[in-house]
């Protein structure tokens, strides 16, 4: 039913975008199509955090005592074989790491996101996250809002660009939805989705953010998403932000390989029912030992955040040890230690969610535990401003987006006041994370893979450029048993002046240059002459698995204007030319440019 609600709704829009916008001039069209992807993704927003609500409060809302909290151990791996359920049977779709999906449809996809993905995500991250998976909301309704812009602009016949600027506004209106915080919509967007943003499309962005978080403030009031317990900024702690800061990019480090390393050792236990169950019981485990792992993990965060960290413990076996001073930031950073392991366990188990709210978790959490642990030492540091503070530091390392780290936890916080040291641990975490990893959480997959876009427009286009767009099939060959005579015969119909010798399986054994048979073309006794006598050898030849950017290197090493194709097996396919690379590069600029 869901899918076919969601599929009248898009065939609905589509019918009066195609009678209603035809004529509207193309800048007030794409705000206007912004302004719908906008309205849809807060709608998606609000959907997505009450239905997470309504099954935590189903399952737990009942809990009176800390007995109950043996059931921890259970809820959270039935949440996840569900929506693994949900998803092998009824989706038949990967839809986990939403942003890394998104980044890859941008890349290799033209944008284009399937029609599914607008509630798909929502569904299953719900269960998961409502059961007590271990993983943020914030990567699957980035997804939920890329795929509605993605649908709205390919419903509206638009061009790449302009589907992809759609797709950014969904983004963008995701983010600004579900945390209320228009800004870092867009800044999220411009940092981690968009290589090439300017003016002319800042304002769509901005149209959707606004749109999107003016939703949610109407459906769940004007409160920021975090209340807290904030001390004003004192200059004398720079020296302390600045440590952190240093602090926040190791973690972050330890964040992003653990997590990638921990998630496909799990994913190499091919029985999915044997990895659900082996995840399942693992994080059921660390869940009743430290509940803060519980879901996002947000309720425990808002209570470091109003320096009430008892109440953020949670019901643990652990309780009785509170009485001794160290143990709390000592179980915190157990928690900061383990958080990754019980997301990676929840993703790779079967689950659906993102990493984006457990950044947020670990970095307060973090922040906590540097804070208080130096009071301890005889300190006096505000330890609700590093919780806050912490916050941004991990997502500036760990995302490597430090504009759009200081801008959200500074408007979901309301904690403006604290911009000074927001500033400085997010950039100097962000400064400290690169020194050692290039890549975020979101694209050290796809950059090994060859699909990453950067802002660097010339490797963006280049890896919008497929071999196939490129390649050209018009050549002649002949085969390397035949004769001049033979080659004569194929000249005579052909319009290239390189034919390629091919063997009886097709298989490439060199090239014929029309310049070095010209000679001998007039002469009918060197006709019986066999053509490996003019056969030359393919020294450098293209596969067709190979990205743009080594075929253009290729083509630098080499000094030739055309070169060979090929597959795996060293069969041909045909040619591809220099010129045509750079008449495919300028079309593709023309196509992705913004301006």
């Amino acid at each position: 039913m869901t899918w076919i609600s969601s599929n009248n709704i898009f065939k609905t829009i589509s019918h009066f975008i195609k009678t209603r916008l035809q004529r509207m001039p193309e800048n007030r069209e794409i705000l206007l199509l912004a302004f719908l992807v906008g309205l849809g993704s807060g709608l998606a927003a609000f959907l997505l955090l009450q239905s997470i609500h309504f099954v935590q409060r189903m399952l737990v809302g009942w809990f009176s005592s800390s007995s109950s909290s043996y059931l921890y151990l259970l809820y959270p791996g039935v949440g996840m074989l569900i929506a693994y359920l949900i998803v092998r049977y009824i989706i038949r779709d990967s839809i986990s790491h939403g942003v890394t999906k998104v980044l890859l449809a941008i890349s290799r996809y033209d944008s284009k996101i399937k029609l599914h993905n607008t509630w798909s995500s929502i569904l299953t991250s719900a269960i998961t996250i409502g059961f007590g998976g271990s993983v943020g909301a914030e990567a699957p309704i980035v997804y939920t809002g890329a795929a509605i812009g993605s649908n709205i602009g390919r419903k509206a016949g638009l061009s790449y660009k302009n589907v992809t600027l759609l797709l950014g506004c969904g983004a963008a209106g995701a983010i600004a939805g579900i945390f209320k915080a228009p800004m870092a919509g867009v800044l999220f967007t411009f940092e981690i989705l968009m290589f090439n943003m300017s003016m002319t499309s800042i304002l769509p962005l901005v149209t959707s953010s606004i749109t999107a978080t003016t939703v949610t403030y109407l459906l769940m009031g004007d409160a920021v998403a975090f209340n807290n317990t904030l001390t004003p900024f004192n200059v004398g702690n720079i020296p302390y932000y600045v440590l952190f800061g240093i602090l926040c990019g190791f973690a972050s480090l330890y964040f992003t390989r653990t997590t990638l390393f921990t998630e496909d050792k799990i994913k190499s236990i091919s029985n999915p029912f044997k990895r659900w169950f082996f995840s399942a019981v693992s994080l059921g485990i660390m869940i009743f030992l430290f509940p803060p792992l519980y879901g996002e993990g947000y309720a425990n965060l808002t209570s470091l955040l109003n320096d009430n960290d008892l109440s953020a413990v949670g019901n643990t076996v652990f309780a009785s040890v509170f009485a001794y001073e160290w143990a709390l930031p000592v179980f915190f950073a157990l928690v900061f230690f383990v958080k990754v392991f019980s997301m990676s366990f929840t993703n790779a188990g079967g689950g659906v969610g993102g990493t984006f709210g457990p950044t947020l978790f670990m970095g307060g959490i973090l922040g906590y535990v540097m804070a208080h642990s130096s009071n301890l030492l005889g300190l006096n540091l505000p330890e609700t401003n590093f919780v806050l503070v912490g916050m941004a530091g991990l997502m500036a390392g760990v995302m490597q987006a430090p504009l759009t780290a200081i801008f959200l936890i500074a408007e979901i916080t309301g904690g403006y006041t604290l911009l000074m040291p927001l500033i400085i641990t997010s950039v100097i975490s962000y400064a400290t994370i690169r020194m050692f990893e290039p890549y975020s959480i979101y694209t050290k997959r796809i950059a090994k893979q060859g699909y990453l876009l950067t802002h660097d427009s010339d490797k963006a286009v280049l890896t919008l450029l497929k071999l196939s767009d490129v390649l050209e099939s018009n050549f002649s060959p002949v085969q390397v048993k035949d004769t001049m005579g033979d080659l004569v015969k194929v000249i005579s119909t052909s319009t290239r002046d390189i034919y390629p010798v091919l063997d009886e399986s097709s298989c490439l054994k060199g090239i014929v240059f029309l310049g070095e048979v010209k000679s001998d073309m007039f002469d009918t006794s060197k006709y019986s002459k066999p053509i490996t006598s003019y056969m030359k050898s393919a020294e450098v030849v293209v596969y067709d698995y190979e990205k743009m950017e080594d075929v253009i290197h290729k083509f630098e090493q080499s000094g030739a204007w055309n070169l060979p194709v090929v597959d795996a097996n060293n069969k041909y396919l045909g040619f591809v030319s220099k010129s045509h690379i750079f008449f495919a590069y300028r079309q593709r600029l023309h196509e992705v440019s913004h301006d």
